[in-house]
């Protein structure tokens, strides 16, 4: 068990690894060597990457993909993907090359509206606090003006600040429930200042306001935080095609593959067991695309899971019907991201990726993410009923296989012929590999 330190953070990373190494690994100078190979030998970069957080030890790579193709609104994207799962970007490169042929990707962004909210706790006569914040609403938006000035100069800003009366569930329990427009900015600086600068208003107001005075009321503030639930900032993606365009295979005709594709889609939306896994197909696309811009990927994950439950049962993102003898496959998804601010003007590669993109707004982004999704959602629901899920991914996890057994070049290339029409799987790549080496 390692000793308790004090002052960790103030060591330099030198003399963390040291201590780290000392007494967490058996083999101390080899711990050593793997953290110290992932260094940038650009000390200028690496010093970069070390200030993006506490404690940094080294770099962690995870590959830093693209999916050629995609065609999304009559316009072609290169869309960059950062993710290490071996068949995500090959399933998405893949249905980006058979919908541009069908008349690519549409997507729209219905809404930009994002959520703060200011907790707090109040004893007195709910008429008495409604009184007030009538009152004080005007003075919550002109004490934040200082904060808002710039944003409302790029088009964005407070848009509401509301009472929500919570007690119902929660003994004595209030909020300001507020919503923002961050133009191309995620945001999350901007809603959090507001929101405590609200709360300092609140709290001033609140000691001069005479009914509150005559009656020994205090309101006591909780918390001030965004949230990363935004049903209001949503984009909806889609693609359609006559049906006699689908895929067809020896077993399943294009009508046959409509309504398989269409009843996967409808067992997502109703068993809670499939939808999961479903959902996670998608945020393989998403959170990849996420990454690769510099985005908060845990907020959007939780914010669309939270999204896929708003009815009330966890259900599929994603919707499959036919109208008019045409198939049509969508998402609807919130996705609160930014193309300014935090990662985006600092990161190097996040830098690359947005250039890639065409250097875009949020609103695009917006859109070029959620056809991420849908596209590796097509891909994975394509293998589901065709071929099956592991065919694919364990030709692709194969390469995983031989570099974990140190295959050559030409072990490699010998591998890679044989399982072209032999089933991959490893006790089997252990087999053809001993064979080769014997």
């Amino acid at each position: 068990m390692a000793p308790e330190i004090s002052g960790f953070s103030k060591l330099s990373k030198t003399e963390k690894i040291k201590w780290l190494a000392s007494h967490h690994f058996t083999d101390d100078t080899k711990a050593a060597e793997i953290l110290k190979r992932y260094w940038n030998t650009d000390k200028k970069l690496q010093q970069l990457h070390d200030e993006f957080t506490e404690n940094t030890l080294t770099n962690y790579y995870l590959p830093f993909s693209v999916a050629p193709n995609f065609k999304i609104n009559g316009k072609r994207y290169t869309i960059p993907m950062a993710i290490e799962e071996s068949s995500v970007v090959a399933a998405a490169s893949k249905a980006a090359k058979f919908w541009m042929k069908r008349g690519g990707f549409k997507a729209e962004v219905v809404s930009m509206i994002k959520v703060g909210q200011v907790h707090f706790s109040y004893s007195g006569d709910y008429n008495v606090l409604k009184r007030f914040f009538d009152n004080i609403q005007p003075e919550l938006y002109q004490a934040s003006k200082h904060l808002t000035e710039n944003m409302v100069k790029r088009g964005g800003g407070i848009r509401s600040i509301e009472l929500v009366d919570k007690t119902n569930e929660l003994k004595n329990y209030y909020q300001l429930h507020c919503t923002f427009e961050t133009a191309d900015a995620m945001g999350a600086n901007f809603i959090n200042s507001c929101l405590e600068q609200f709360a300092l208003t609140l709290t001033e107001e609140a000691g001069k306001y005479q009914p509150f005075i005559e009656t020994n009321t205090t309101l006591d503030i909780i918390m001030s935080i965004l949230s990363n639930y935004v049903p209001n900032c949503l984009v909806k993606a889609s693609v359609s095609c006559p049906i006699t365009d689908l895929p067809e295979t020896e077993d399943l005709s294009a009508e046959a593959y409509a309504s398989k594709f269409i009843q996967a889609i409808k067992i997502a939306e109703i068993e809670p067991y499939r939808a999961v896994t479903h959902n996670k197909g998608i945020m393989n696309g998403i959170d990849a695309v996420v990454l690769a811009t510099g985005n908060d990927f845990r907020a959007i994950e939780a914010g669309a899971h939270a999204y896929a439950c708003r009815n009330g049962k966890y259900t599929s993102l994603t919707k499959a019907w036919i109208e008019e003898d045409s198939f049509h496959f969508s998402i609807e998804i919130p996705l609160a991201l930014g193309t300014v601010g935090g990662l985006t003007s600092l990161h190097p590669l996040v830098k690359l990726a947005m250039q890639l993109l065409g250097s875009p707004t949020a609103e695009v982004l917006m859109k070029i993410t959620a056809v991420a999704g849908l596209a590796q959602n097509f891909g994975a629901i394509n293998s589901l009923i065709t071929t099956g899920i592991q065919q694919g991914h364990m030709k692709m996890h194969l390469m995983n296989i031989m570099n974990q057994f140190e295959a050559t070049k030409d072990e490699k290339k010998q591998l890679i012929s044989y399982f072209k029409t032999t089933t991959v799987t490893h006790a089997k790549v252990v087999e053809a590999l001993k064979k080769i080496r014997e």
